[in-house]
């Protein structure tokens, strides 16, 4: 039997709705690298950085950021409103659980990544991306140009309540205000600092390496490419990912974090 050809298109990868071909956290890395796009702060030299970055927070355990002062509790979740001015804050009962904030902010990344503006802007990110890895040029761009699509379409099945599950953030905890009094945009940043620290970890790293290789084997005619890119790429992504969320407000480009407030504080 001879071998595949490198440039034969691949196969359509199984799924199902309800079932995606990707790990989640792949979904919210790209939610994260489609805001950048708009708020035109991202170079095309980070385009595929941030399926590693996300890649940290999935390898840790996620529910090591719900034991940074989070109790457990019967009260009424604390839900903060974006949609009204300077963070008007408004208790909503869900059933003992803090992942109201997760779903806000599921559904409307996948509200965003559904309109056909960001896809061609993602799509074409991507392509810019490929000509970064002149040897592979061609293959990315076929890469993107049939999985993207599919990843699209998975988009549209995602349910924010199942997202926020599957990543662990929906546990029956809650937020007590009179002790912590922080707000979406704290949370943020609490965040982003959790995935940084897991970022500086080598065993998060090689974590994240692993994870990518595997993701490597679904590829079918282009396994041993993608491996290379991997091995030759990885290490200098991960870098150049620490250093895009030390130097970049991540929480204001996902709009967790008010832009103006943000200024006033650092002029402070």
């Amino acid at each position: 039997m001879g071998r595949a050809n490198d440039n034969s298109t691949p196969c359509p990868a199984q799924h199902s709705k309800g079932t995606s071909f990707l790990p989640y956290n792949y979904l919210s890395a790209l939610t994260i690298l489609s805001k950048g796009i708009t708020a035109g702060i991202m170079d095309v030299r980070v385009g595929l950085l941030f399926l590693f970055v996300l890649g940290a927070s999935w390898a840790s355990d996620a529910r090591q950021l719900e034991a940074v002062e989070v109790v457990i509790s019967d009260a009424s979740v604390v839900q903060i409103n974006q949609g009204q001015g300077e963070g008007v804050v408004k208790k909503v009962a869900r059933n003992d659980n803090v992942c109201t904030l997760c779903e806000e902010f599921a559904n409307e990344a996948i509200d965003y990544l559904s309109q056909n503006k960001t896809q061609t802007e993602i799509v074409e990110m991507l392509h810019k991306s490929c000509s970064r890895v002149p040897s592979f040029k061609q293959q990315c761009i076929t890469l993107v140009d049939y999985y993207v699509p599919l990843f699209f379409m998975e988009v549209s099945s995602i349910q924010p309540e199942d997202f926020c599950r599957k990543v662990n953030l929906c546990q029956k905890v809650a937020l007590i205000s009179s002790q912590i009094r922080e707000d979406s945009c704290g949370i943020c940043h609490r965040a982003i600092a959790e995935v940084l620290i897991k970022l500086k970890d080598p065993d998060t790293q090689l974590d994240i390496i692993e994870l990518l290789l595997k993701g490597c084997d679904s590829m079918q005619n282009y396994v041993k490419k993608c491996k290379r890119i991997v091995f030759e790429y990885g290490p200098l992504i991960l870098t150049n990912a620490e250093q895009f969320l030390e130097t970049t407000d991540v929480c204001t480009i996902l709009h967790a974090c008010n832009g103006a407030k943000q200024a006033s504080l650092a002029d402070s």
